[in-house]
């Protein structure tokens, strides 16, 4: 094995550990709390099944592979809950490390071109950033509604801070947004977000 792809394995072997990053999100039917990996997966996914309600021409290829490596740095810089305040001051700073760990293990070319990724997804200033923050949002909001709003009573979220989190949804999709509003909406109602 040459050394670019000893690099390569190196770091497929790295990204394994994304399976070990637990979120705050529960599964689907009130299952265990996802992993990094889980929630890359399902945000890939839905772009490709969600491409049509981009508020933008989008390329998806690009969008499902920055869904996919969006959350690597998380490895090592750990989850940051959406609604944690003080872990969100430390975010940037902690990812930013992170970057530069795990994409130094891939060969320059690529590694260059992943971090670039996570780069712009972070910008969000591309359509493509967009509509993939717009899935990032969507997804757990979809999970959390799916089990009752458990998360969010458990953590004592109110509406308004999950409007705050959903207003970068509605940058990516409209339509997603219009969905987003709905389930808070139904979420007040039900007492599962405070006013």
């Amino acid at each position: 094995m040459d050394q670019r792809m000893e690099q390569q394995f190196a770091f497929a072997l790295e990204v394994d550990k994304l399976k070990n990053i637990f979120r705050q999100t529960r599964l689907s039917g009130h299952g265990r709390r996802e992993n990094d990996a889980e929630h890359s997966w399902h945000i890939a996914l839905m772009a490709y099944l969600f491409r049509e309600y981009a508020n933008e021409e989008v390329d998806i290829l690009r969008v499902m592979l920055m869904c996919l490596v969006h959350d690597i740095v998380e490895i090592d810089a750990g989850d940051t809950y959406a609604y944690d305040a003080q872990g969100l001051e430390t975010q940037a700073a902690r990812e930013a490390a992170a970057r530069e760990r795990l994409y130094s293990i891939l060969p320059e070319d690529q590694g260059a071109e992943l971090a670039a990724l996570f780069d712009e997804f972070e910008a969000c200033e591309t359509p493509e950033a967009r509509f993939a923050r717009a899935l990032d949002n969507i997804q757990p909001m979809m999970l959390n509604h799916s089990n009752g709003g458990g998360d969010w009573r458990e953590h004592g979220i109110a509406a308004e801070q999950v409007y705050r989190r959903q207003s970068r949804t509605r940058l990516g999709s409209e339509k997603l947004f219009a969905v987003a509003d709905e389930v808070i909406r139904e979420n007040i109602r039900k007492g599962n977000l405070t006013e």
